[in-house]
């Protein structure tokens, strides 16, 4: 796989964007979001609708999450992390996986998200934490 830069070297050169395309199609990040996700899961071990549960959204939204048929947001898709107890590196990989921006420490927020995320806290500490620096919730 080539490097970020390298491509955007020959993007911004190229003066045929559809042969730029199928030249470097092996070369772009694919969304498998429902894929990782599945592999997180089934390390978990965990049932779907615990799952669910410590994510604080349905069981019907996870399921669809699970086929594909829904793309999560990325407050979501964090919600989704703390529920499976995932290391801060698993959930900023499915973050871009789902084609979302990593945590970013330099935003307040995220940097609270990010300091959870590093204590093994739960979801409802996250928010309460987030809440109480008023900051929006993840759920």
């Amino acid at each position: 796989m080539r490097n970020t830069d390298d491509l955007r070297q020959e993007l911004m050169e190229s003066e045929d964007l559809d042969r730029f395309l199928s030249e470097n199609k092996d070369s772009f990040e694919t969304k498998e979001c429902g894929a990782a996700l599945q592999r997180l899961f089934e390390g978990a071990d965990i049932s779907k609708a615990e799952l669910a549960r410590r994510a604080g959204m349905s069981t019907v939204y996870l399921y669809q999450v699970f086929s594909g048929r829904r793309r999560p947001s990325r407050d979501r898709l964090l919600c989704l992390c703390f529920g499976l107890g995932c290391s801060l590196e698993a959930a900023q990989e499915l973050l871009k996986k789902g084609g979302h921006l990593p945590l970013y420490p330099k935003n307040r927020r995220d940097a609270i998200i990010l300091f959870a995320f590093s204590k093994g806290m739960s979801l409802q500490d996250t928010n309460d934490r987030l809440f109480r620096e008023n900051e929006e919730t993840l759920s």
